[in-house]
């Protein structure tokens, strides 16, 4: 079962701009599907076939005259060297449209990317299924939200309506393609079992300020070893660093980024959660819903519009706002919130932040929560179902619903 991509237009918006569009993401999230049927009378290669792979890399010349443009050259990661021919290539014949790649996110990839086709590609990064794209394999979104939570945004885990009798060794043959193909690659590492307790260790972080140092020592590395293997989770998209949001009052603030895995599912499977029931009744289900909504909005600044920061704040009293939306010189506060009826007092980090910030630079805030419909929760604070993006635009009195009955 296919299921339509909202990146889709997007691209074909980026191909009449742009003699190369590159698509990076992590493995398994679509992306050959989905420049495949985005642009379906382009010739194709995929360089993870070796001999394709070391043409590319060694003879750039003779794979470009093989395989002319239109082209989709698919794990292009693994021949950098194309890039600098890729150059040349449209210099001499500026047609935009030409080129389509895809390929992991990793640095070799992005430095060669920076150096060679600075100006003539745009970069976007496809992640897995968003709340509003899963929502189209659903007959009632609402209701099965937990089961997105549990089984995670990888479209196969979706396509397929078994899939979830196979859920964790699906995870399980990922991680270890993901651990031999990417991570030694990148790092080289020694001990594969030490990366995956690694891993397992920032699952179990997710949504919490991230601390090296502690992080290093309950797994028993050095911190600057836990630093490199944190920029290549990063890389890979993996995971995501959420920077604390400040203007000229650092001083107050904390300044130590929040981590967050790219998918929920994959979280729950490294927690050691082998069902929708454990993961929602564990500890960690409040942090899984806060990762979840971050991802929404990921997903959003990445696809929709990529001139917004996203933020988190917190000061030194312990205030705090999950998410902080900044776009078009507005501030968006956001709470996430696991449950269908928040409470006034789930309001207070956005009543500092507004004190903080007041006036025309803080916008309408919202609570995340479980609920089925928007309702208003106090003055320019309305609770929203947090399983999808929403529009953050809509005047107070197009976006609210009625307050649920208790």
């Amino acid at each position: 079962m296919w299921i339509e991509r909202e990146l889709a237009p997007e691209l074909l918006e980026l191909a009449r701009a742009f003699p190369v569009v590159v698509v990076v993401g992590p493995r398994q999230v679509g992306k050959t599907s989905l420049v495949e049927r985005t642009f379906p009378t382009y010739r194709y290669v995929s360089l993870d076939l070796a001999s394709n792979a070391e043409l590319a890399e060694t003879r750039p010349g003779d794979f470009l005259a093989t395989y002319p443009p239109p082209l989709i050259v698919d794990e292009v990661q693994y021949a950098p060297a194309l890039l600098r021919h890729l150059k040349a290539l449209v210099d001499q014949h500026p047609t935009n449209g030409q080129i389509i790649l895809t390929g992991s996110q990793d640095f070799a990839l992005m430095q060669s990317l920076s150096e060679s086709l600075a100006g003539r590609a745009a970069v976007v990064t496809l992640l897995g299924l968003s709340g509003q794209e899963w929502s189209t394999t659903q007959t009632d979104p609402g209701s099965s939200f937990p089961d997105l939570v549990w089984r995670g945004s990888y479209p196969a885990l979706w396509a397929d309506p078994d899939a979830v009798k196979t859920r964790d060794r699906w995870f399980q043959g990922y991680l270890a393609t993901y651990l031999e193909r990417d991570v030694r690659n990148l790092l080289r590492v020694g001990s594969l079992r030490d990366f995956q307790r690694f891993l397992r260790a920032c699952a179990i972080r997710t949504a919490q300020t991230l601390n090296m140092s502690e992080l290093a020592r309950d797994v028993g590395i050095s911190p600057t070893t836990a630093r490199q293997w944190i920029s290549v989770l990063q890389a890979s998209n993996q995971l995501l660093l959420l920077e604390p949001y400040h203007r000229s009052l650092g001083k107050r603030l904390v300044k130590t980024p929040k981590l967050y895995l790219s998918d929920t599912g994959l979280a729950s499977f490294l927690m050691g959660f082998d069902s929708l029931e454990a993961t929602w009744q564990s500890p960690h289900a409040g942090a899984l819903w806060e990762t979840h909504v971050v991802g929404q909005w990921v997903r959003w600044r990445q696809w929709h519009a990529p001139a917004a920061s996203l933020w988190y704040w917190r000061d030194q009293a312990g205030h705090e706002v999950d998410l902080v939306v900044d776009h078009n010189n507005r501030l968006t506060p956001i709470e996430c919130k696991l449950t269908q009826r928040p409470a006034a007092s789930d309001t207070r980090g956005i009543r500092r932040f507004r004190a903080m910030y007041p006036g025309d630079a803080t916008a309408r805030a919202f609570i995340a929560c479980t609920s089925p419909a928007r309702f208003d929760l106090a003055p320019e604070t309305t609770a929203v179902p947090g399983w999808k993006a929403w529009d953050l635009s809509l005047p107070a009195s197009e976006s609210l619903g009625l307050r649920p009955k208790a």
